[in-house]
């Protein structure tokens, strides 16, 4: 059995080129596969940001916690769940502003939970994650992938890596706005041979 999670954080529902390209990778991903779970994971349809409460609260352990930080960290607890038992993350990211959405930042900051995705040790922290394959799926009207300006790759190759994760594949859509046509065709391109 394979287990897929799949992040969308793109705001658009419809006219979304990551998205779009997310869900093509998953197809290609699954062909010839009939044992491949695939869970969906929409963060633009909202997720909390920290608070004070949720910061002190996610690092004290599960039966140690009162009726009302489990319930806080009910949310959480089901998205740190989530990645740990996926083999296979595929991330929708847009860049927005030269970074990623917030929404996505937000699962960001939910998931990467001490002692659950990483741990703290005399060497420095260590992610716990390294069995996971990630792709993550970037689309750009105008930030060329790999630029000065690119801070969405550079960012998610470093917040994976630190949770375990080294072995990412990215596949850009990059400089839509200037060749739509081009960008997509070198994205599919790249989801047929990263998927073979």
């Amino acid at each position: 059995m394979t287990n897929i999670l799949t992040i969308h954080s793109s705001a658009r529902r419809s006219g979304s080129y990551s998205r779009q390209l997310t869900d093509e990778l998953i197809e290609r991903l699954k062909r010839g596969n009939a044992d491949v779970t695939v869970t969906t994971r929409d963060v633009a349809e909202g997720l909390s940001f920290p608070t004070e409460n949720w910061l002190t609260d996610r690092v004290v352990p599960k039966g140690e916690r009162t009726h009302e930080q489990d319930a806080a960290l009910a949310l959480t607890d089901e998205l740190v769940e989530e990645l740990r038992a996926a083999d296979i993350v595929v991330v929708g990211a847009p860049t927005y502003n030269f970074g990623i959405p917030a929404a996505l930042k937000a699962w960001i900051d939910h998931v990467a939970q001490p002692g659950r995705t990483f741990n703290y040790t005399e060497n420095g922290p260590v992610g716990l994650l390294g069995d996971t394959k990630v792709y993550v799926v970037n689309a750009s009207g105008g930030v060329p992938v790999g630029s000065p300006a690119d801070f969405v790759t550079p960012y998610l190759k470093h917040v994976f890596g630190f949770l375990g994760i080294t072995d990412i594949e990215f596949i850009a859509a990059d400089q839509l706005m200037m060749s739509e046509d081009d960008s997509l065709q070198r994205a599919r391109s790249t989801i047929e041979q990263v998927a073979a």
